[in-house]
């Protein structure tokens, strides 16, 4: 337990494998009398300074509550003793301990109250992540001390006091919504009520809470509970025990030893044995909570949907009355995670005073003690868009939005189901017999509880018996349940606990056995899913480094575990889960673990989790590398059941009965419900070495233990390996718990500077691993199409990019508006921007001032302010929450690369910082703030394209223009031009152009990247031919510019006859080309051919540089290769085939070069001779000709080619459209590949007589060996399914 060590006491050697380490009392101190409970009342200061109150006022109101009825406050439990004084391995703390018997401090009760014990266990999480258990029955017990009750009544006077003054100065309307609140006429109830809530010291005996504790290092939770209700039974009995309640204590804590793995173990208690059991090395790791209960609380739909959360490591909030059942479900949820480890903060029971807790920005698991009467809503929660909030008691859960499905959910719960209902669980979430009668008195007092002025009557404590008799409410009620679905017979009020254990003593074994073999059957379900999912996770996990100290040295910057590859190698429904939950600390834990096993004894979850594997490939005789989808399941529930039964069937050991001890005569008095005054001297130490299990095998099973727990103990290379896991793995680690000892302001302030750190080092991380595989991705894929990943992983590190920003937009609010804290915020800066009008009119503009082109015309500049974003994102209808919004936002400013700089203008409203933040909120802690902005600054450096691939449906204003190269030609043209923008999501269809305009907007449904342009006009008028250097096209939400490339004519009669173009598009950088040519050593992404390639080509002048043959087969294999590479890609990641065919250095303009090459292209009067020109003469030989083949297969096989080249030409010649020459030629290469008759093609143009008229001696195409090779390589394209875009063949029939 956290808090300083304490110099060993004696006895305590055999720690280690001693079934219990302490007993704890805990109670009210007769010395000091009625305390407030100081953490209390500093929770309401707290509260208060949370709500913005001034602090006295806070400090007047919790000193001394008027408000509340003496019996319903809090005040100050204190631990009165505890046996042994310390332990090496396990230091005592006591405010913990304290704190967690009694998380409300003491309760008083009367003899009119209910008095039944009540049972609950907690954790206390080192700072090393071991644990401790602590199980605890509260009972009450009779206040003798006079001064006690006279303090007492004298709280009931002054609170007596404070209510009549408070009801006179109100009007008499709230005496009579009190009356009414009752059922009508029933007066004696209403006197019932208030004799109930007063204090006579003369006529009522007043009762105090007092607690019973063991703490032990394993969970056996049914073995504790049941030594502890037969020491509260020795208590209340008329008979004292056989043996003074010493000797029963003194034998649990030295004279039983824990079970070894896979044996069982009987104990004696005070009355009758007691048996436990632990799982053997191989089994699931020990669990003693029943599952039954909590998927009866929670329903088994709910259950998988949380755990899921727990599993993405979100926010997870348990909340119920009973502090029992917060354990049971925190405990079952995280056991079901196997062979993962929740590594976050883990609190199943959250004092009051830690309240503040919830405000922690990093995932966690809590549970809070919901107040009996308190509405969820009231429940302010300081952040919500990562939170799954889980009401137990009303089988209520709310999901954060966008959570993704477990993996063969449906499957998966149908195999639960039939375990459930095998055990007689219903799958529906039920109400304990328990939680009914709590649920009928809540009915009923309700009204009365809720009302602050009304005498507080405190509902969980009136008799029930005494309350309802002779009520007509309770027929009423019944009817009402029955008609809700609740079991009548179900209602009847709580028995006491006692009389409860003797009625069903005889069924109690049966009972318990059914629960630990539902208990490990349901496990094993959970941890067979696990082994299916992971089994072959071994394959991708990347063992780097050499030795251990150079991999913990390095670990941060290692790559563990190839997530690409385990990714393509699953089931596309699977990926948004899995995508996500690779990312988790869990996950990375479970990899560091099996890296770890190289050199050191593996995990024990690990070492289980990998025999299963190695036992399922055992049986399943399919390949290993096959993956199968088909839902596979647990094979192993009877002989996990049987191992349990034969375990309690046959017990294994058999611990010390308990003996007589040298005691002191005459001290500890037995006295019928009163606990005794134990002799200390007795139970601080143990035996001496001098019994059987002390000595066997004690050395071992130290060693064991203390490599479990321990690390410290282990000497230096341990140390080194924590202080390397600690800094390696991200935040939390070291806050798994917060620390309970100390609460002063100062502690609260560090805490949160630990956060404000992590937060930090977090998003350091979170960037960097959003570079990495940014970079990562563009270094493969230099020189060659995208430089851009899509899809899931950038998805799931974007999804937790936006969690990160929620949860530091959450930490240290001042008070909360709406789930999204950041989405608020930016709300509450529009609302001052929007005031300040004369400031918005001017919004920032960003990058160069104008884009000019060579030709002076200009698009013009985009405006872009923060204000405007969100405008946009205002005006989307498809989103609903501001959750969501946040989000969109988020995505947004990525793609417009201005994330940075708007949060930075957020941020700079100071006074808004400072009416919404605590002083140490990490947006008000100057320097780490900038950091943050600077690592978020860091991702400019790539393009995402997170909004617009993810709002594929919304509707986008694009902006259009031409830009003529005026020296050459006019500038508009007389004819009537059109356009169609195409991108990967879909098209604009052809646009008119207005007449002597070149700048157009038009708003359609987003096209996704952009990717051709089709130009064209009709020819008509005089001055009809037209020069285009390029057109530009932007995005006018997230400022996406794009350039096409032309360079080219259109007209008839002019360059090669053309009408219209195909374009195809480059994303233009932010900053000036000629500036981002010096900065960038990347090639350019690719585009539309130039002219100066063509001109190269087809000039007489010889000035411009030719290719050489050996260049031009170096293009074709790149190009080829390109597009080979494309389709290796996962399908999410590809980038445009378009520009591989078609781009600057596609696999279009490779196979010009070839034809070009040897071309005899002198201009005979003056006309320009295009490889079309060969290609029509080609056709026209094949179709006058009968060719005659060395067989008749061959002539047949020649005659179906020269068929389809001569009906791809006649289609694309025919087709509806004005395309030019080149253009001709560049579609049907696209045909060709698509249908994959180009290595068909190439031969018979090589061989066709035309070929020795227009081509010179030398040329590629003459020379047999260069066209096989040629062959050869397009043949590699013969596997791959080629889908062209519909802009590059439109028109063309065949």
């Amino acid at each position: 337990m956290s808090g300083s060590a304490v110099p060993p006491g004696p006895g305590s050697g055999s720690a280690p494998c001693r079934f219990a380490h302490y007993f704890v009392l805990c109670g009210i101190d007769a010395d000091s009398g009625l305390e407030p409970d100081e953490l209390a009342v500093l929770y309401q200061w707290l509260e208060a300074d949370r709500l913005g109150k001034t602090s006295d006022t806070a400090d007047r109101k919790s000193g001394e509550n008027f408000d509340q009825s003496p019996l319903r406050r809090t005040f100050k439990s204190k631990v009165l003793a505890h046996y042994p004084q310390n332990i090496e391995w396990n230091p005592f703390d006591q405010d913990a301990v304290n704190m967690l018997c009694m998380p409300k401090g003491l309760s008083f009760r009367t003899q009119t109250d209910n008095r039944d014990p009540q049972f609950h266990s907690f954790i206390i999480t080192r700072e090393d992540g071991s644990r401790t258990y602590g199980f605890v029955l509260t009972f009450y017990e009779e206040v003798t001390s006079k001064q006690i009750c006279t303090a007492m009544q004298t709280l009931y006077q002054m609170h007596n006091a404070e209510q009549c003054s408070s009801v006179c100065a109100s009007s008499s309307c709230s005496m009579d919504s009190l009356a009414s609140s009752l059922d009508e006429g029933d007066s004696t109830s209403l006197a019932k009520m208030q004799r109930y809530n007063s204090y006579d010291i003369n006529r009522d005996t007043l009762y105090v809470s007092k607690s019973i504790c063991l703490i032990a290092p394993l969970p056996f939770m049914q073995a504790c509970k049941k030594f502890l209700i037969q020491l509260y039974k020795a208590v209340t009995s008329q008979q004292p025990p056989p043996l003074p309640l010493e000797s029963y204590i003194h034998n649990i804590l030295y004279e039983v030893p824990l079970p070894p793995p896979g044996r069982s173990l009987k104990l004696y208690g005070v009355y009758e044995p007691i048996v436990c059991q632990r799982p053997g090395p191989n089994e699931l790791p020990l669990f003693d909570y029943p599952l039954r209960e909590a998927f009866e609380l929670l329903g088994l739909e709910n259950l998988i949907q949380v755990f899921t959360c727990v599993l993405l490591e979100m926010q997870i909030l348990l909340y119920s009355q009973d502090y029992q059942r917060l354990m049971t479900v925190a405990e079952g949820i995280t056991t079901l995670l196997f062979p993962f480890q929740w590594q976050h903060v883990y609190v199943p029971i959250l004092p009051a005073s830690l309240l503040h807790f919830l405000d922690a920005p990093v995932p966690y698991l809590m549970g809070l003690q919901s107040k009996e009467g308190t509405d969820r809503s009231k429940l302010e929660l300081p952040q919500e868009a990562n939170l799954c909030f889980v009401d137990i008691d009303n089988h209520f859960i709310e999901l954060p939005e966008e959570l993704p499905q477990f993996p063969n959910k449906l499957d998966f719960i149908q195999e639960i189901s039939e375990v459930l209902l095998q055990f007689g669980v219903p799958l529906e979430a039920t109400l304990h017999s328990s939680e009914s009668a709590t649920k009928l008195k809540n009915l009923v007092l309700s009204e009365l509880a809720n009302d602050k002025k009304n005498g507080n009557i405190p509902s969980n404590t009136i008799n029930m018996y005494e309350l309802l008799k002779g009520n007509e409410t309770i027929a009423r009620l019944q009817a009402l349940a029955k008609r809700t679905g609740v079991a009548v017979d179900k209602m009847s009020i709580t028995v006491p606990l006692v009389e409860k254990e003797r009625d069903v003593k005889l069924q109690c074994e049966e009972g318990e056995l059914r629960d630990y073999k539902l208990n490990v059957q349901l496990r094993e379900v959970f941890a067979n899913r696990f082994t299916q999912m992971f089994s072959d996770y071994e394959a991708f996990v990347i063992q780097a480094a050499q030795d251990r100290e150079s991999w913990l040295t390095n670990r941060e910057q290692m790559q563990n575990f190839d997530k690409a590859s385990f990714l393509s190698d699953q089931s596309e429904p699977y990926l948004p889960f899995l995508s996500h939950f690779i990312e988790t600390q869990m996950f990375a834990t479970f990899i560091d673990n099996k890296i770890m096993s190289q050199w050191e004894e593996k995990d024990p979850f690990l070492r289980v989790f990998d025999l299963r594997i190695d036992k399922m490939r055992l049986y399943n005789v399919r390949a290993p590398t096959l993956r199968t989808s088909a839902y596979q399941k647990c094979n192993t529930l009877k002989e996990a059941a049987q191992a349990i039964e034969q375990r309690l069937s046959k017990i294994d050991h058999t611990a010390i009965h308990p003996h007589l001890l040298d005691m002191k005569i005459g001290q500890g008095k037995y006295e019928q419900g009163f606990f005794p005054k134990l002799q200390s001297d007795v139970l601080a130490t143990g035996p001496t070495n001098n019994n059987r299990w002390v000595s066997r095998s004690a050395t071992a099973q130290r060693r064991k233990d203390r490599l479990r727990q321990h690390s410290e103990h282990i000497g230096l290379d341990n140390d080194l390996r924590e202080k390397y896991m600690q800094e390696a793995r991200t935040l939390g680690k070291n806050l798994r718990q917060p620390k309970l000892s100390d609460l002063s302001p100062a502690v609260i302030a560090q805490t949160n500077w630990k956060f404000v750190e992590g937060l930090l080092k977090e998003c350091r991380m979170k960037t960097k691993r959003m570079l990495v595989e940014k970079m990562g991705h563009e270094a493969v894929e230099l020189g060659h199409g995208e430089a851009n990943i899509t899809g899931l992983e950038e998805n799931t590190l974007i999804a937790s990019l936006c969690d990160l920003l929620e949860r530091i937009w959450s930490h240290g609010l001042q008070v909360k508006q709406g789930k999204s804290a950041l989405w608020s915020h930016l709300i509450q800066y529009q609302d001052r921007e929007e005031k300040q009008e004369h400031l918005a009119e001017s919004p920032v503009a960003i990058g160069p001032e104008r884009r000019k082109s060579d030709t002076g015309l200009v698009l013009p500049t985009l405006r872009v302010s923060l204000i405007s974003d969100m405008r946009h994102i205002q005006n989307m209808s498809e989103i609903k929450t501001d959750v969501g919004r946040a989000r969109a936002w988020i995505r947004l400013s990525l793609e417009k690369k201005l994330l940075s700089q708007h949060l930075k203008q957020l941020l700079s409203n100071q006074a808004l910082a400072k009416k919404l933040y605590k002083r140490y909120a990490f947006l008000r802690c100057e320097e780490e703030r900038e950091q943050f902005l600077y690592h978020l600054l860091s991702l400019n450096a790539v393009n995402y394209f997170c909004f617009t691939s993810v709002f594929t449906t919304i509707v986008i204003p694009y902006r259009t223009v031409i830009i003529p190269i005026k020296k050459l030609s006019n500038a508009i043209t007389t004819s009537n031009p059109w356009i169609c923008v195409s991108g990967e999501l879909g098209d604009t269809g052809i646009m008119q152009i207005p007449k002597n305009l070149l700048e157009m907007t038009f708003e359609c449904q987003n096209l996704g990247k952009l990717t051709t342009v089709q130009l064209g006009h009709d020819n008509s008028g005089l001055l009809a031919k037209w020069l285009v250097d390029c057109v530009m096209v932007r995005n006018e939400i997230t400022g996406h510019t794009y350039k096409f490339p032309c360079g080219r004519w259109l007209g008839k009669g002019v360059d090669d006859g053309s009408l219209e173009r195909i374009l195809i598009g480059e994303l233009v950088s932010s900053t000036s080309d000629e500036d981002l040519a010096k900065q960038c050593r990347t090639p350019p992404q690719q585009k539309s051919p130039t002219t100066a390639r063509r001109l190269s080509i087809t000039t007489l002048t010889g000035k411009a540089t030719k290719p050489n043959a050996g260049q031009i087969q170096e293009g074709i294999g790149e190009a080829v290769n390109n597009i080979v590479k494309h389709f290796h890609k996962p399908e999410k990641e590809r980038g445009s085939l378009t520009v591989l065919l078609c781009g600057e250095n596609g696999l279009v303009a490779a196979l010009e070069q070839v034809f070009h090459h040897g071309f005899k292209s002198a201009r005979i009067f003056h006309k320009n001779v295009f490889i079309w020109d060969f290609i029509e003469k080609t056709v026209a030989y094949f179709e006058t000709t009968d060719q005659a083949g060395d067989s008749e297969e061959d002539v047949l096989l020649q005659k179906s080619s020269y068929a389809t080249f001569c009906r791809y030409v006649n289609a694309i010649n025919t087709a509806p459209r004005s395309i030019g020459k080149d253009g001709k030629f560049q579609i049907l290469v696209c045909l060709g590949t698509r249908d994959h008759f180009l290595p068909q093609w190439i031969p018979l143009l090589a061989e066709c007589p035309a070929i020795t008229r227009m081509y010179e001696e030398n040329a590629l195409l003459r020379d047999r060996m260069t066209v096989n090779t040629l062959i050869r390589v397009l043949q590699t394209l013969q596997d791959f399914n080629i889908i062209l875009e519909g802009s590059l063949i439109k028109g063309v029939d065949v």
